[in-house]
């Protein structure tokens, strides 16, 4: 049988309070952010000049996957996501433990990977001095938490101007292209060139996967299902919405950048929108840029910390996790103890790994989800005992319904992009594992306690 809902009746509930533009809003700016300002170069190393190539599969890949999220979030419209769908689909509490707890380990390990990415070309160009990337990272996160305790009404309106804020970045980069290609400038044959190390379709593969972390984002909307007013109605237009938004600016910014700057000086940058704002005919700061880009990293690890804790919110009122991880500050009305529990392991995170293995990391864990989620779709249809989807605040319009061959082919998809042919490291997969068998260990004992209290009651 599937694990019962365990939920506190004492705690209050969360606060429905966002509508359909900021929610919109929100899934733009979870997907914009760190990976299109710091892994263009990276994905320029696998392809050569043909960026926009990677950034439009992973678009096509995302959009696949979203279909699923769009009509489980219409049936299950509560916190905890894909570990809720798999938990209602298979039925099996372990599986359920390990989906919930690969997604809340992906958003700690993209919040770290921000983290990091916060030092580098763009933080020393604002700074005459070195900062050492560890330090600044962790006052990074304590800001991020301060901002995440006062509320998701707060941290909501945080989030909106920081997606003003990055998105002027990005349209800044494009109307850079734009004028270069009025003006003759540039180079957009380049654009088209495609140079791998190794067979084409393996570099193209693995630059996929890359490319994949930057428009990671539109899953961890489902989460606020619970605090949106109207999850049937404004969560699909708001994800398909914040996908086609988000996917034609990183196309743009992906053929302006590579248009501009050579491939290898790409390559070599850790801030490589920096390069383009360099080099551009246009003159724009490059020290406002920088400061642009640094805002976008923050608003990526903000949001992945806000979903990370609400997930574990959900988990304990699903009965997966402890039920004092549930707790909600009285005053404030949030996770207060699960935001705290995520916040040590993003601190602890941030200081065992670099950008590059914290963002593959957090790539393989959803791509793993992302394989389970579009399966579980296709289950929950064929289930006459899961009824009519569930109905909040009389939203009553009908429900989105995926066509079956979008979370098929999404479902294999995942896979293939998170199996070896894409070339990915093998310490990726370690730390995915260590991660994974990390959950298995909190799994294993909190049952152990459990049926200890068990035992001990009926005695």
């Amino acid at each position: 049988m599937a694990q019962s809902v365990q939920v506190d009746k004492d705690q209050p509930a969360l606060k429905r309070t966002i509508g359909r533009t900021v929610l919109l809003l929100f899934v733009v700016g979870d997907i914009l952010g760190a990976g299109i300002y710091a892994l263009t170069g990276t994905v320029a190393a696998e392809v050569g000049g043909a960026i926009w190539l990677p950034f439009l599969l992973a678009f096509v890949l995302a959009a696949l996957t979203a279909t699923a999220y769009a009509e489980l979030v219409a049936r299950y419209p509560q916190a905890a996501g894909a570990a809720l769908y798999a938990n209602r689909a298979f039925q099996r509490p372990f599986l359920t433990f390990l989906v919930a707890f690969a997604v809340m380990m992906s958003g700690i390990t993209s919040a770290s990977a921000a983290a990091r990415a916060f030092g580098g070309d763009y933080l020393a160009e604002l700074l005459p001095f070195g900062v050492p990337t560890l330090a600044a990272a962790w006052v990074f996160l304590g800001l991020i938490t301060v901002v995440n305790v006062l509320g998701v009404s707060e941290s909501v309106r945080v989030n909106v101007v920081l997606t003003l804020i990055e998105a002027s970045g990005l349209l800044v980069i494009i109307g850079i292209g734009v004028w270069a290609l009025l003006q003759g400038d540039g180079d957009p044959g380049r654009a088209m060139e495609l140079r791998t190390e190794g067979p084409v379709w393996m570099g193209v593969l693995g630059a996929t996967a890359l490319a994949f972390y930057a428009l990671l984002g539109f899953e961890d909307s489902v989460n606020l299902a619970e605090e949106a007013r109207h999850p049937r109605r404004d969560f699909p237009r708001a994800l398909f919405g914040g996908l086609l938004v988000a996917g034609v600016i990183y196309l743009a910014v992906a053929f302006t950048a590579s248009m501009l700057v050579e491939t290898d000086v790409l390559v070599g940058s850790t801030g490589p929108l920096l390069e383009v704002v360099k080099v551009a005919g246009l003159a724009f700061p490059p020290w406002l840029f920088a400061l642009i880009a640094l805002l976008a990293v923050m608003n990526t690890a903000l949001i992945n910390m806000m979903m990370a804790s609400r997930l574990v919110y959900g988990m304990s009122r699903e009965g997966i996790v402890p039920a004092f991880l549930g707790r909600v500050h009285a005053g404030r009305r949030t996770p207060v103890v699960a935001i705290a529990f995520t916040v040590v392991l993003a601190l602890t995170l941030t200081a065992t790994g670099d950008l590059g293995d914290l963002a593959d990391t957090t790539v393989l864990l959803l791509l793993l989800v992302f394989a389970v989620v579009n399966v579980a779709v296709l289950v929950l249809r064929r289930r006459d005992t899961d009824g009519d989807p569930e109905t909040v605040d009389g939203d009553t319009e009908k429900s989105f319904r995926a066509p079956t061959w979008a979370p098929a082919v999404g479902a294999v998809v995942s896979l293939v992009l998170a199996s070896p042919l894409t070339g990915r490291e093998g310490s990726v997969y370690l730390r995915a594992l260590v991660l994974l068998g990390i959950g298995v260990v909190l799994y294993v004992v909190n049952r152990v306690v459990t049926g200890r209290a068990e035992r001990t009651r009926d005695a």
